[in-house]
């Protein structure tokens, strides 16, 4: 990191690794000490010109993004765009027509949504923007979500698709609240105005999922999930603490996809309202139309 303030050349985490496998053993070694050492400075990342390896990536036609470079990204219908770091972007342009952002946690569901055109499906409120950081969201996919959260009318709903398990939920708290190991970063990457669409698995038994369909939560579920319900309120929402009581006491979780079997919809939001059931059943059912 020195040598990459010293000659402004930036570097990433991903070459700091790989300059000494043997001492660092573990990339997420890596992630861990120059955040250490940018939270002790009160610095962001960028300062010490270490940057991450983008991974994020958005689909829908509403959005483009304008580089530093004077290059532009621009999102299509169909095919996936790579989220550039937050460094390379000058300013983000979407159009006025957006009516709906879905971030959605997992780049498998993300894909199917795409591809089948979901931002541009005519039985739609409006054109749509989709969003996956590919399970925990890196920073580009963050900074993308917080400035559409910042920038965006109110009436233009922002919502998440999780899984229904403790690393969805938190997932999903990284999205909103930020993280805890980027505390000195929140406040320029949580998005407040995220809302959980689901999954939400005190729903799935009274929509007739047999418990034996829900994936057993392991040890490590159990140990996450006890360790989110000593967080405050203000990260952890005792709704949300409820739904991880429940799949302690259930001993179950739900992925995303076990809503694919089902004729009906599920998954239920304030920001959601104005979305009738059968355009809902776009965003979690629309992947069965690859097997018909």
């Amino acid at each position: 990191m020195h040598e990459a303030i010293i000659e402004d050349v930036p570097i990433t985490k991903r070459d700091i690794y790989y300059r000494d496998v043997n001492l660092y053993r573990a990339q997420q070694t890596v992630d861990n000490l120059v955040d250490d050492v940018a939270a002790t400075l009160n610095l962001e990342r960028s300062d010490l010109n270490v940057r991450a390896t983008s991974k994020g990536t958005f689909c829908g036609s509403v959005l483009s993004i304008h580089l530093s470079t004077g290059e532009i990204t621009q999102g299509t219908n169909s095919e996936p765009a790579l989220i550039p770091v937050g460094e390379d972007v000058e300013t983000f342009s979407v159009d006025d027509d957006l009516a709906w952002v879905l971030v959605v946690e997992k780049d498998a569901v993300f894909q199917t949504l795409c591809h089948l055109n979901v931002c541009n499906d005519p039985s739609l409120p409006g054109k749509g923007l989709l969003i996956t950081g590919k399970g925990y969201p890196d920073m580009a996919t963050r900074h993308l979500v917080k400035t559409l959260s910042d920038c965006l009318p109110s009436t233009i709903p922002i919502i998440a698709l999780v899984d229904g398990d403790p690393y969805g939920l938190d997932i999903m708290s990284v999205y909103k609240f930020g993280s805890s190991r980027m505390r000195h970063e929140n406040q320029k990457l949580a998005a407040g105005r995220i809302e959980w669409m689901g999954i939400l698995s005190s729903e799935l038994t009274g929509l007739g999922i047999d418990k034996d369909a829900l994936i057993p939560i392991t040890d490590h579920d159990q140990k996450k999930a006890l360790s989110m319900l000593h967080r405050p309120t203000n990260i952890m929402p005792d709704s949300w603490k409820k739904e991880l009581m429940h799949m302690l006491h259930n001993r179950r979780k739900a992925e995303i996809e076990i809503l694919y079997d089902k004729p009906e919809p599920v998954l239920q939001s304030d920001s959601t309202r104005s979305l009738s059931h059968s355009q809902l059943k776009h965003f979690v059912f629309v992947a069965q139309a690859l097997d018909g």
